[in-house]
């Protein structure tokens, strides 16, 4: 069906992903009796009054250097080899790996004063995305989720949440159901994979299979007659829908040109921007893309030119196409990461972790952008001015989407949860 991308599979794995596209798209589990939720998204419906439709969450995994980036401190010891370069913002400088970006800074508000407890990557990655420290007891979900699961599903086949290339550590829906897990594509580079069956299945062998499976289940939903279980029996003819839909070229890069491909870059991280576009251009809510590789305590400088030219060229070529369509008026982009890194350079010519100060940005629909928040002190060592919590940077987020981030939703141990915790919104930032 789309041969540049979407490969032939196996039938198991074909089978796989249409179990998995039922959970996340479609509202039901492979298992739905083992399920454990007190509750469903909401049905779908109009938005609440939020500006950004669409959410674009791109993450630094590895903790990115805010010295190196939009937290220059020029003419100090700490500054290293970075020097600064002017942006289209008069006063607004970026670090001279990120020519591309400074053209984009009007369209941003960089946050300079973010600060967090966490350390450790792992620990720091699961508060930065759920707004909670992790406990045993329970699993928080992701900001993709909660909005999903507080303003409802949009798309009647494609997800409304995905995440590419990071899912393996990611906290996905976490106690809530599984409707609003996020969809994950391990590799934009090959797409949707799992959703074509081989040669040698055809349509009507596959139509009988499914028709066997009917027949064997239906003394067990007779016998166990419930929503969940009524879920379970239409399970495989949504998910068929689902991967017979024309929506599923959407996951197809073959779909775009090589000039425009290559305008993102042909790394993963790359092509990861380019399939976010192609998502939010239809209607998917949210998307995150991760790139790893800032974890640098070693020979910072010899790695950085590579990492941050990735991602300068990546994020340049998004924000232009948004602009350029017009969906930036509808679209968010967010760029964040754990922690920062160390205004002393080690002894291994690198930065070691630092929580006490770091750097993010917001970026197009409902926030006010060519402007730098907060400061930290001269050395990046600690945050100065306008400090600005994980909390407190999520629930910005979560206000520009619409949501009510005052609103406690419980888990089902009977805990009450908000989508940013005990965070405030930085008015500041917003449209």
């Amino acid at each position: 069906m789309f041969q540049t991308i979407l490969r032939q599979t196996p039938e198991h794995s074909r089978r796989q992903f249409m179990e998995y596209a039922a959970k996340s798209c479609l509202g039901v589990t492979a298992f739905p009796l083992l399920a454990q939720t007190a509750f469903g998204a909401p049905a779908a419906g109009a938005d609440p009054a939020g500006k950004a439709k669409n959410v674009i969450y791109l993450f630094m995994e590895g903790a990115m250097t805010h010295l190196d980036t939009f937290d220059l401190k020029p003419g100090r010891p700490v500054q290293g080899e970075t020097t600064g370069i002017d942006t289209n913002v008069p006063g607004m400088k970026f670090g001279n790996l990120l020519p591309e970006l400074s053209k984009h800074a009007d369209k941003m508000a960089v946050v300079r004063s973010m600060y967090t407890e966490t350390g450790d990557h792992e620990g720091a990655r699961y508060l930065m995305r759920t707004s909670y420290k992790a406990i045993s007891t329970i699993r928080h979900p992701h900001l993709g989720s909660m909005a999903i699961h507080m303003m409802g599903r949009r798309n009647k086949m494609l997800p409304d949440n995905v995440v590419i290339n990071g899912a393996a550590r990611h906290p996905a829906n976490g106690y809530l159901d599984p409707s609003t897990s996020p969809l994950p594509v391990g590799d934009p580079l090959r797409g949707l994979e799992n959703t074509t069956g081989p040669d040698y299945l055809t349509e009507d062998s596959f139509r009988r299979r499914m028709n066997l499976i009917s027949k064997f289940d239906q003394n067990f939903q007779g016998k166990f007659k419930q929503t969940k279980v009524d879920a379970y029996n239409d399970f495989y003819k949504q998910a068929e829908s689902l991967v017979s839909s024309d929506e599923l070229k959407a996951f197809d890069l073959g779909e775009e040109s090589k000039e425009v491909r290559e305008q993102y870059g042909m790394d993963r991280f790359g092509q990861g921007c380019l399939l976010a576009r192609r998502l939010v251009e239809k209607n998917v809510r949210f998307v995150e893309v991760t790139t790893g590789g800032w974890d640098m305590h070693a020979d910072i400088y010899d790695r950085l030119p590579e990492r941050l030219g990735n991602i300068d060229k990546a994020i340049s070529a998004l924000l232009s196409d948004l602009t350029n369509s017009g969906l930036i008026k509808d679209t968010m982009v967010v760029l964040t990461t754990e922690f920062g890194r160390t205004p002393n350079i080690n002894q291994n010519a690198g930065r070691d972790h630092h929580p006490a100060a770091f750097s993010s940005f917001l970026a197009g629909a409902g926030i006010k952008g060519g402007q730098f928040y907060g400061s930290s002190d001269n050395d990046g060592k600690y945050t100065d001015d306008n400090p600005v919590s994980v909390e407190d940077f999520n629930a910005t987020i979560a206000t520009a989407m619409g949501m009510d981030t005052g609103k406690e939703i419980k888990a089902p141990n009977g805990r009450p949860f908000r989508v940013a915790h005990d965070g405030a919104p930085v008015n500041k930032l917003l449209s």
